[in-house]
């Protein structure tokens, strides 16, 4: 089994290289799914959020309300390490869980968008940044997601730089460009990753 990393900015286009690396057969290991998974009604990830968070975290369904905790966390260095303390070993827990299933001939892509910030770039094979220049995140996060411009800066601010990301990749995808073009480099990494 070959484990690789896949990390890169928000707004890079992480995901859409996930997706074409698990069209070509990767097992895809998605953490920002994961972190979502741990954190459902009635798990203990949620109850361990709601008592350092407070019961103003969770929206009328009892879900987490994610842009309430985003708010508290992304304005906050210190709340965003106490969120992460709770998260991060249980999304470990089951990304383990994933990995150990996969056949032992696989590439198993870990999608981590924190893999720079958290030193995690030593547990993989080798790693894949998507990197994409910083008015082209901007610009995709506010017209692609809709986040106010000051809220993107701030997530964008909360993440490595893009220098640390780049310290760490063994392959660097660009995805400033068209699809097509980010097809050709996802291609051409699959194909070294195989060979």
């Amino acid at each position: 089994m070959r484990k690789i990393g896949l990390t890169g900015g928000i707004g890079a286009g992480k995901s859409a290289v996930s997706q074409l690396l698990a069209s070509y057969g990767a097992v895809l290991v998605d953490s920002d799914l994961l972190a979502r998974e741990v954190v459902a009604p009635g798990t203990p990830g949620l109850a361990a959020v709601v008592e350092e968070f407070g019961p103003g975290v969770l929206g009328p369904d009892g879900a987490l309300d994610r842009p309430a905790l985003g708010a508290i966390v992304f304005a906050d260095p210190a709340r965003l390490q106490a969120l992460n303390a709770i998260v991060h070993p249980l999304v470990r827990a089951r990304s383990a869980e994933l990995e150990a299933a996969a056949a032992p001939d696989a590439v198993v892509v870990h999608d981590v968008p924190l893999l720079a910030e958290n030193g995690l770039a030593p547990l993989y094979d080798r790693v894949i940044v998507v990197d994409a220049s910083e008015q082209v995140r901007l610009d995709r996060l506010v017209r692609l997601r809709g986040m106010a411009e000051q809220e993107a800066r701030a997530r964008m601010a909360a993440q490595a730089t893009r220098e640390q990301r780049l310290a760490v990749a063994d392959f660097v995808v660009a995805n400033n460009g068209s699809l097509a073009e980010l097809e050709q480099q996802v291609k051409a990494v699959w194909e070294q990753l195989t060979a």
